[in-house]
């Protein structure tokens, strides 16, 4: 599928009027040349919703079914729909849908991934996987694999954060360090962010949305609806399709690669950089064993004077004079902080084991 990969629509199916209308606004849209110049790639619009709580809009269920085929056949926008269940595969299928996703509590649950998975086998649908609820690196990669172990051909991922008691303004944490480790493990998995869900309101989507294209996000989902403030669910975090179309053509759009000519001067100058800083990790893996190796040795001091590991007055002091090393050389405070946090606890790891041997 073409980059990048953009998939608009509202929340929820709430009537076939409001669902049309929706569609009729954003059928003609073309994206900006310099991101393609082509059509938003999926009509999203959920029909089956997972909510929190009993006695909320839970969507109008297989009664939708048709208006969205209606869109695909009428209109010429391939459709994408949220599915909980097999069930909900198999009539999908029937209704001859192009996409589904698999939402952030579904997700969570291997034994319903696994029961979707084996429903999709065998078919040409996409498949879009979202981030499970907690910041579960494995359990996202999990789910993926689930789907692609019964042979889709189009799998996808989708970034829409994780449930956090402590957010701010945010609906969701970002916790941006997840999404691209999933990238890391996963580069053949295109991966999309949903800046709707992370928000919670639109105030916010155009700073995520340019954050997600800046790591080099394949795409975005969002969250159109033609009077928001009229939406059964996540009123506050629907644009409406002008203010989408504004979006989409206020972003500054990224190539997902440098130039493969050899000889532009944007290859050639960034290769020789990599070269650099290919060297400077060379001394950096250097540097950390000698540092290990002499944390070893005091190890073996510890063990031989029945001294405890964890001496806090030394990691105060170090973690104090290393921080101030950083902010002189302009380093952020907080990245030097979790760098010696993670070379303090591999330390510690080393030396419980020489301690007990």
């Amino acid at each position: 599928m073409n980059h990048p990969i953009i998939i608009a629509g509202p929340c929820s199916a709430e009537t076939q009027e409001q669902v049309r209308s929706a569609a009729g606004q954003l059928k003609d849209f073309r994206l900006p040349q310099i991101a393609g110049g082509g059509r938003i790639s999926f009509f999203r619009c959920g029909i089956w919703k997972p909510r929190t709580r009993p006695g909320m809009f839970e969507g109008v269920g297989e009664a939708g079914l048709p208006w969205l085929t209606a869109i695909q056949e009428e209109l010429g926008l391939p459709v994408c729909t949220e599915v909980a269940s097999a069930h909900h595969v198999e009539l999908v299928l029937k209704a001859g849908l192009q996409a589904v996703w698999i939402g952030a509590r579904t997700t969570a649950n291997p034994f319903l991934v696994e029961e979707i998975a084996k429903a999709l086998e065998g078919t040409s649908l996409h498949v879009f996987v979202k981030n499970p609820i907690s910041p579960d690196l494995n359990l996202w990669i999990g789910a993926v694999q689930r789907v692609l172990r019964y042979g889709p051909q189009h799998v996808y991922a989708i970034h829409r954060g994780f449930s956090d008691y402590h957010l701010g303004q945010l609906r969701n944490a970002p916790l941006w360090r997840v999404a691209i480790e999933f990238k890391v493990q996963m580069p053949e998995i295109p991966l999309l962010c949903d800046p709707s869900h992370l928000s919670g309101d639109t105030a916010f989507i155009s700073e995520l949305a340019q954050r997600a294209l800046d790591l080099n996000f394949d795409g975005l989902m969002l969250e159109v609806h033609p009077r928001p403030c009229e939406a059964l669910c996540d009123a506050r975090q629907q644009l409406d399709p002008d203010s989408f179309k504004d979006l989409m053509c206020s972003l500054s759009w990224r190539r997902s690669s440098p130039s493969d000519d050899s000889l532009s001067e944007e290859k050639i100058i960034i290769d020789a950089i990599r070269t650099r800083i290919d060297v400077l990790d060379d001394d950096l893996v250097d540097i950390l064993a000698q540092r290990m190796s002499l944390v070893d040795q005091i190890g073996q001091v510890k063990k031989r004077g029945g001294i405890g590991i964890i001496q806090i007055e030394r990691w105060n002091t170090v973690s104090s004079r290393t921080r101030n090393l950083a902010a002189a050389k302009g380093l952020d405070d907080a990245f030097i902080e979790e760098v010696y946090k993670a070379i303090h606890q591999q330390s510690i790891r080393r030396q419980e084991k020489i301690i007990r041997e």
